[in-house]
């Protein structure tokens, strides 16, 4: 059993890259699923429109309607962003890395904040040193799991303040993430910032950016950022969302899928899972983001230290894979 406040420490190598490598073993036909989507390009369009739309609707309404039609609309339609971010990331919009930078920041136009450029160089950080301390900013500050602790209450206020602690982890990461394109990214929200308050007045622009604080903050699709890695099955690293809301998130959901095989866009991602069930079927897996809500929130056994972490350098890379168990 793990000490008190500690993360649990795992001698195994990443589970993916082997079931990576067995599936399409398995089954080459998922190779048929790698490359590009570039009808992406159209969703972003049309979140983003959407977002300023309201933006524009909402430039009289007063703070209580500005809030609830933030929660309610435009923390769906912001964390739907946050996913395209996600995709433009791994250069699965079009061919051109440029290009998918490009939809990267304007996906930040209907959020408010510019996060596109820096979740790109942390994100792929994540996806090749997962669960290592020292470069996977998806891990929290082991300061910030302390205080946070089991308390429901500071549970909460961990929630609402996600979207900020983010913003600060990359501190702990060791490696420059300063260049051009962040520079970019950072005076190009910052001039469309300028243009939805001309436009729109405070109203509006507060709008936009109270989306994206409850997109990933204190609301049910906050709990995607539990769902991904918190330990629920002492034999798993990652774990997958199969619910309805991936319907209108880019099948998100489908994590296990996507760190197995990183370049297939979101479209097929449920393909994945159909063409190789063998290998999900039998990870646990939540159906719910409002019961995985709550139960973190009141469940005092699950806390930020309920992740998996490793050391590269003494990772046993002859190890088995984690060992596969049913869903409880």
């Amino acid at each position: 059993m793990k000490p008190a406040g500690a993360y649990t420490v795992t001698d195994r190598p990443n589970p993916h890259v082997r079931r990576a490598r067995d599936i399409m073993r398995a089954h080459p036909e998922v190779k048929d699923y790698f490359g590009v989507y570039p009808l992406t390009a159209l969703c972003i369009i049309g979140v983003v429109a959407l977002q300023l739309g309201i933006a524009y609707m909402l430039r009289s309404a007063s703070w209580p309607i500005v809030l609830g039609a933030a929660w309610l609309v435009g923390a769906v339609a912001s964390h739907s962003l946050f996913v395209l971010i996600h995709d433009a990331a791994h250069d699965l919009i079009v061919p051109s890395k440029a290009w998918n930078k490009f939809f990267g920041i304007l996906c930040n136009v209907g959020q408010g904040m510019p996060t596109a450029m820096s979740f790109r160089t942390f994100h792929l950080l994540h996806h090749s040193h997962l669960d290592e301390y020292d470069y996977d900013g998806d891990l929290a500050f082991e300061s910030e799991a302390r205080w946070v602790g089991s308390s429901p209450v500071r549970k909460v206020l961990w929630f609402v303040a996600f979207p900020i602690i983010q913003m600060f982890r990359p501190m702990r990461i060791k490696r420059p993430f300063l260049d051009g394109w962040l520079v970019v990214n950072v005076v190009a929200i910052a001039a469309v910032d300028y243009a939805i308050w001309l436009t729109c007045g405070s109203a509006g622009l507060a709008y936009v950016v109270l989306s994206m604080m409850f997109g990933v903050g204190f609301h049910p699709l906050g709990a995607r950022w539990v769902q991904e890695h918190y330990s629920f099955n002492d034999a798993q690293e990652t774990y997958s969302y199969y619910g309805f809301v991936n319907r209108v998130a880019f099948n998100i959901g489908y994590h296990n899928e996507h760190h197995d095989l990183v370049k297939v866009p979101w479209v097929h991602l449920p393909r994945i899972k159909a063409a190789a069930p063998e290998f999900y079927d039998q990870l646990y897996a939540h159906r719910s983001y409002w019961r995985l809500f709550v139960r973190f929130l009141f469940d005092r056994d699950l806390t930020l230290f309920s992740r998996v972490t490793r050391d590269r350098h003494g990772a046993d890379s002859s190890a088995p894979p984690i060992e596969l168990r049913n869903a409880a």
